[in-house]
């Protein structure tokens, strides 16, 4: 068991006063069976109204609407979380899900839906080539197969940290050869997609006590990994950024069937047509 402090702060300093519209805040760490949320508190300035909701994933989601024109917007989220995830985990797979290909339940596949659906086609004949190079007979090990497929992320993208927003289609991601932890998790779900699997994207933070981690700065940084729906084990968290396979070292914030769904912070303002923002990401030992 490990228990952490996470602060992330995120702010935004504009050149003159600006009307904030209502922003969506994806950060309070995610309850499972494997994480608990001992404590979270969000501070945000100018002052404002914090409304709380759940979303379709089941995501605690802060709506915030602004009172008044600001040059500068402070949201800061702290939380305590008790981790109790193994750092080698084993999966109990269901028998009829050991060997792939296998077949979902009826049930599951419709309640699945567009989770097992590719969502880029533009360019998607490559990443289904690609994701199929992986499969190495007419059966395989359905968790051997995912492994290799979360390696060979890395196998051929070279991270590279990006401060521009946005998250390039994996087509892309494939053919540049380089990308964020939020490129290579793309690339990866829509692999898994293409070869018949139920997976997601998921937000949250990197635990890096060691500072070895690819994508961290520091002991603790905002990540985004992959989850894949396996019967018998459920969802089975995969970081292809740094080709580790369970959550030990990760603290999920958001889970979503695309990358912008799961941002932290979003939103707009009117007035300043100049803005500068900086993020602080603090992952700590309790």
């Amino acid at each position: 068991m490990t228990v952490l402090r996470i602060k992330h702060e995120t702010t935004y300093g504009f050149e003159s006063g600006v009307s904030l519209n209502p922003h969506r805040l994806l950060l309070r760490p995610r309850e499972g069976r494997e994480l608990r949320l001992l404590s979270h508190l969000i501070r945000i300035a100018p002052a404002n109204e914090v409304t709380w909701a759940q979303d379709v994933f089941g995501n605690a989601v802060a709506m915030v609407n602004f009172i008044a024109m600001t040059d500068k917007l402070v949201i800061e989220s702290l939380s305590e979380v008790e981790l109790t995830s193994s750092a080698w985990p084993v999966f109990p797979v269901a028998a009829s899900a050991i060997s792939y290909p296998f077949r979902y339940s009826d049930e599951e596949w419709t309640d699945l839906g567009a989770l097992a659906t590719p969502q880029h086609r533009d360019g998607g004949d490559a990443v289904r080539n690609w994701a199929q190079s992986f499969v190495l007979g007419s059966t395989t090990d359905t968790l051997s197969l995912l492994k290799d497929l979360n390696q060979g992320v890395t196998q051929w993208i070279r991270y590279e940290a990006r401060d521009a927003e946005g998250t390039h289609p994996p087509d892309e991601t494939l053919q540049l050869g380089i990308g964020t932890c939020r490129d290579m998790a793309t690339l990866f779900v829509e692999a898994a997609r293409f070869l018949g699997f139920g997976s997601r994207i998921v937000s949250g933070y990197l635990y890096d006590p060691d500072m070895s981690r690819v994508g961290s700065s520091g002991s603790g940084s905002t990540h985004a990994w992959a989850e894949i729906y396996v019967p018998g084990a459920g969802w089975i968290t995969f970081d292809p950024t740094n080709r580790s396979v369970g959550g030990h070292n990760l603290i999920p914030a958001a889970v979503a069937r695309d990358i912008r769904q799961v941002m932290p912070v979003s939103g707009s303002y009117l007035g300043s047509t100049f803005s500068k923002m900086s993020v602080e990401v603090t992952v700590s030992a309790k």
